[in-house]
């Protein structure tokens, strides 16, 4: 079975598999090669990464001061219809008929509803310690904004919507489902 002739073969085939793999990493490397490393003083040093903090060529940068938009005047002006657009992130827990359960429970009448009172959904201790407060569009909010410091041990998994216009719209989206 292994005679000379599929010695040579199996060697012949092991040689241009190396060969080929030896041509791929120097067509690679040249390809992505950053910049020539050969200079050595600073003039001609490569500068790789970014520049977090400190001066740029001695000068401070003036920090853009971050505006913080009031919730009350964002929801003023929400678009539901941008919040139905917003809710395809929640729909595969919730669902917008009234007590049709999923993963969460059915947001159906949920701006203005009490807190964890929807019949029929079984609601972590950490809502049912709030159950004496209701939904309000700035509640509903703070609890889009981050589900898990709204409310500590909450079963929600979903990491929150950082950006408030989105919030906002989905709020005033789910303002028309059954109010």
């Amino acid at each position: 079975m292994f005679n000379t002739n599929n010695l040579i073969k199996l060697g012949a085939s092991a040689a241009g598999a190396l060969l080929i793999m030896l041509l791929a990493n120097w067509g690679a490397s040249a390809l992505y090669k950053v910049a020539d490393d050969h200079h050595g003083d600073e003039e001609h040093a490569v500068v790789r990464g970014f520049n977090i903090g400190g001066d740029v060529d001695g000068e401070a940068e003036e920090e853009e001061e971050e505006v913080e938009l009031a919730f009350a005047d964002v929801y003023e002006n929400a678009d539901p219809s941008q919040g139905e657009r917003v809710f395809g992130k929640c729909r595969a827990c919730h669902k917008l008929e009234e007590g049709a359960h999923t993963t969460g429970p059915a947001l159906y009448n949920i701006v203005g509803h009490e807190k964890a009172a929807m019949d029929g959904f079984e609601y972590s201790d950490a809502l049912l310690a709030m159950s004496d407060e209701t939904w309000t569009p700035e509640n509903l909010d703070a609890w889009l904004e981050d589900p898990r410091g709204y409310a500590p041990g909450n079963k929600m998994t979903f990491a929150g919507l950082k950006d408030i216009e989105e919030r906002a719209d989905l709020i005033a989206y789910l303002a028309t489902i059954g109010n």
